[in-house]
């Protein structure tokens, strides 16, 4: 099992997403590479974003960010849907400097790699999102969401 954070925006429904694809084990919505150690509060920097453990045997960087570039608008700078700010930035953030290699090599791969605004960087630091947070689409499958309802349930 390996893992990665991965941000795309609203993690409502990026967690709702990213949960579906093959190979991904758990995920959990959090914030990551802020500047503090606590939800509370404002975002200190942090990015919204899904903890995503998959299994390397199934999945790959590769196909992740596959998947991540079809729920997000790569080239938008802090906005996402009608979610604008820092927060919402897209990203793909890790502690082991393979997947970010993998990450890099997927972006460069594109002929619009220049006008990509996707971070691929070391992760800093994470928190865990409230509880009410975790699966929200789950429990309240109307609330506002980015991602085409479509696409929630497209590897399912």
């Amino acid at each position: 099992m390996e893992t990665v954070y991965l941000a795309g925006g609203c993690l409502w429904g990026v967690q709702a997403f990213i949960k579906t694809l093959p190979g991904v084990i758990s995920t959990e919505a959090g914030r990551a590479n802020g500047t503090s150690d606590t939800i509370d509060g404002a975002y200190d920097g942090y990015a919204e974003s899904v903890k995503t453990e998959f299994d390397p045997a199934v999945t790959s960087i590769d196909a992740l960010m596959g998947h991540l570039f079809e729920v997000i608008d790569p080239y938008s700078v802090d906005r996402q849907g009608e979610d604008v700010g820092r927060k919402y930035r897209t990203g793909l953030y890790s502690e082991d400097p393979e997947h970010l290699e993998e990450a890099e090599a997927f972006i460069k791969q594109r002929d619009d790699h220049a006008q990509i605004a996707v971070e691929v960087l070391p992760l800093t630091n994470y928190v865990r999102s409230a509880e009410e947070h975790q699966d929200r689409l789950d429990k309240y499958p109307n609330d506002y969401c980015h991602i085409p309802k479509e696409l929630l349930t497209k590897h399912r």
